[in-house]
């Protein structure tokens, strides 16, 4: 999707839409912690339109997974609410909510634990066509044929099962398993990270080519930032379970608004011409169960003031920037 396509589509009803979305997780007191509720997310706005790739990135710890997760409703919500293709996913159940889930899927980050290892990859991608119907049963092994077509494997290789494959073909696999419910959204969490660094641009490239080819709109949930600037339209930067900065992915990585984004590409190799001007990070994420007062960087921000301690920054647009949210107190004085 170029630039002013992503314009163009943000004027319409995105296809994904969350407000407000907190997941706590309760935990269990022991010799060495007390009992409470984590708040993994801590009131995430987030838009996805047709036929755009959103990267999400940010340290470990810091919410995407559990983002992604909670956004096809595989994670249970705190507070907040989704829609999708303007349905609220809370007010629908049984054959309704079945049915909007056809159209929702994710592709996990590990291929060998993401698949049965008893059973053949060609009867696990029937899977969807054969529970939601979407051909007559003896159409089932001429369209899982396709798929692994689709995804550059032979189809004969439908009947082995998955230890027969490297790492790489399991993850098509996958990717043909979620697209043989003819999904409007996938979200793909890590999706390469578990691979050999000579098959991930393989892989990258296979999602690319699809994206495109069937207008998918996409999460894409990856701490590799070459792989999201190659991929994704735009980018959401999280940390801490909130979202930090949001901007078209050629804007961020051109000229990022947030310290903690200037710090991430700074620390990324040949991925900025400034990174020794940027402090780099320092010190660990702070823990969710005991966030920092006000905004959550802070205690690692070069530039943190008496102000930070105070409030929590909302995320508000960047003057004069199409598209563009910073969530930082002092994003302005920063910029100049």
């Amino acid at each position: 999707m170029t630039a002013r396509n992503s314009v163009a589509a943000q004027a319409a009803p995105a296809l994904v839409e969350g407000k407000g979305l907190v997941r706590s997780f309760s935990r269990k007191g022991g010799w060495f912690s007390r009992s409470g509720a984590v708040r993994a997310l801590r009131g995430v706005d987030l838009s996805i339109h047709r036929g755009e790739a959103v990267g999400v990135v940010g340290e470990s710890g810091c919410g995407k997974s559990t983002l992604g997760r909670v956004v096809l409703g595989l994670a249970p919500l705190t507070e907040g609410q989704i829609h999708f293709d303007g349905q609220s996913l809370a007010d629908l159940s049984g054959p309704a909510l079945r049915t909007l889930r056809r159209r929702m899927q994710i592709v996990f980050q590990d291929p060998y634990g993401s698949l049965d290892p008893r059973r053949t990859v060609g009867a696990q991608i029937a899977d969807g066509l054969i529970i939601h119907r979407l051909c007559a049963p003896g159409e089932v092994p001429e369209k899982v044929a396709a798929l692994l077509e689709q995804v550059g494997l032979d189809p004969v290789q439908a009947r082995r099962l998955p230890h027969e494959f490297s790492g790489g073909q399991r993850q098509r696999i996958a990717v043909a398993r979620a697209l043989a419910t003819r999904p409007d959204f996938i979200v793909a969490d890590e999706p390469v990270s578990a691979l050999d660094v000579s098959v991930q641009a393989q892989v990258v490239n296979l999602f690319s080519d699809l994206q495109a080819e069937l207008g998918l709109a996409m999460m894409f949930i990856s701490h590799d930032l070459h792989v999201v600037r190659h991929l994704c339209d735009r980018v959401v930067v999280m940390y801490l379970g909130l979202v930090v900065e949001e901007a078209p992915a050629a804007d961020l990585f051109q000229s990022p608004a947030h310290p903690y984004t200037r710090a991430l590409l700074a620390a990324t190799p040949a991925l900025t011409r400034r990174s020794s001007e940027v402090p780099r990070l320092v010190g660990e994420v702070p823990s969710v169960a005991a966030p920092p007062s006000g905004c959550g960087f802070r205690t690692r921000c070069p530039h943190a003031q008496a102000q930070c301690s105070q409030s929590i920054p909302g995320l508000r647009p960047v003057p004069g920037a199409a598209l563009r949210k910073v969530a930082c107190h002092l994003a302005e004085q920063i910029a100049t």
